[in-house]
């Protein structure tokens, strides 16, 4: 969501896949549905995070590589020029400039950048964290399943206190921190998180889309948009997966939320954007 309640898309060409595709997969739609503008045709390989900073920036991870592109952070004006790049182009690594499987994006109220970098298998586990200019300043993480360590750290989200939120896939939880890396605790009740958002209201919002289907470590939890309290962690409301019987990723894998509580689901296998409207 920008700030206009505008909503943006980061999209795979429509197969899984941007490789050798000429279309543009960042999208944006107004609250209708409708589409007011695409670009970054021919830059990407694999789309996976997006972000609308304060400024109306966005912000899109590309998390494969393949001839000489990928593995890149990339900043965007409103109008699609690009402003910023962070990592090589198509160079997989775990040093300072180098990304493995990026899988999200977020920008602080004082416009430091974080990125969640890796995607399971032999990819990164760790957070990066960069100042506004791109400038590299810390990361921590490694694969585990301690306080601090990571198994596909999925996404991203700031609370009003500066809190970053670290969808710990693999590991079933949600793991939060300061921003300079010090852990501060877990939730495990959202259950399996694949997408995350913070509203103005304190409300958080957790997107699971691989439980009982997908993975292969969390039976027993339904997939859906679990929407809970960020003050104690509650949960008090939940969206289940429209499409319950799936066996693969159905359920929403983003989410996203207007001023007006209207909430967004981005499903990759079903390959579309569901509204819900609250009643």
């Amino acid at each position: 969501m920008d700030r206009k309640g505008n909503i943006w898309v980061a999209e795979r060409c429509g197969a899984n896949t941007c490789a050798g595709s000429d279309l543009a997969p960042v999208l944006e739609f107004d609250s209708s549905g409708k589409l007011l503008k695409s670009f970054g045709a021919g830059m990407f390989v694999f789309p996976h995070g997006i972000h609308v900073d304060n400024d109306g920036n966005v912000w899109v991870t590309d998390g494969l590589g393949s001839d000489g592109k990928g593995q890149q952070v990339f900043k965007f004006s409103p109008d699609g020029k690009v402003l910023m790049t962070l990592g090589k182009a198509g160079v997989a690594g775990d040093g300072p400039d180098t990304f493995n499987k990026p899988s999200a994006v977020a920008i602080a109220p004082n416009g430091d950048i974080f990125i969640a970098d890796g995607h399971g298998g032999d990819s990164n586990a760790r957070i990066l964290k960069f100042d506004k200019d791109g400038k590299f300043i810390k990361t921590w993480g490694k694969k585990g399943t301690g306080p601090g360590e990571f198994d596909i750290p999925h996404c991203l989200a700031f609370d009003s206190k500066g809190r970053l939120f670290v969808c710990d896939r693999n590991n079933n939880r949600i793991q939060i921190f300061d921003q300079d890396g010090n852990y501060i605790a877990e939730w495990t009740r959202f259950s399996r998180p694949s997408g995350i958002f913070i509203d103005a209201r304190e409300i958080i919002y957790v997107a699971d889309s691989e439980s009982e289907s997908v993975s292969k470590n969390h039976y027993g939890w339904k997939r859906g948009i679990r929407v809970g309290n960020v003050k104690d962690g509650s949960v008090f409301a939940f969206i289940p997966d429209p499409v319950e019987t799936a066996t693969g990723t159905s359920s929403a894998e983003g989410v996203a939320v207007d001023s007006q509580g209207v909430i967004y689901g981005a499903e990759v296998g079903q390959k579309d954007l569901k509204k819900y409207i609250m009643k």
